[in-house]
């Protein structure tokens, strides 16, 4: 029998979870002061939006090869879904710069969705969506900020 995922989130996701929050939150910011426009911040912003975007879609085909809960259809699912933000990312990186901040955030609050719709149907730890919903806010968040244009 599978042990019982920890109820408490672990150390290392809290830093990494959090820390990969700092590029968000700085690029965003800068992004936002720096109207010269010499360095391409606000194109850093997004290129790192596209890549967190599809890092989180594999999580999903983690959760399919894994978790002994799901149906063989639910399994089919998260490979299917997992698949889907990456191909969202990359087209973000060829289309202007404040549509592929929209497209992001639809893509992250798309993926969140399906984290709670996983939730519902299989065991995951308890700190997992609740870390899903603040580390999804602040990059929704952080690449609005980013796109607008003064």
């Amino acid at each position: 029998m599978t042990p019982p995922p920890p109820a408490t989130l672990p150390n290392t996701v809290a830093w990494l979870g959090y820390g990969g929050l700092f590029p968000f939150v700085a690029l965003a910011l800068v992004s936002l002061l720096d109207r010269s426009q010499i360095l391409p911040w606000r194109e850093a912003l997004l290129a790192y939006g596209a890549v967190i975007l599809s890092f989180v879609g594999a999580l999903h085909w983690s959760f399919g090869m894994t978790l002994p809960d799901l149906s063989p259809r639910q399994r089919h699912l998260c490979f299917a879904w997992s698949v889907a933000p990456a191909l969202l990312a990359w087209v973000t990186l060829l289309i202007p710069p404040t549509e592929a901040s929209a497209l992001l955030v639809v893509g992250f609050l798309m993926h969140y969705w399906q984290d709670r719709r996983l939730v519902s149907l299989a065991r995951l730890p308890a700190w997992y969506l609740p870390l899903r919903l603040r580390l999804t806010s602040v990059a929704c968040l952080s690449l609005l900020m980013g796109s607008v244009v003064i």
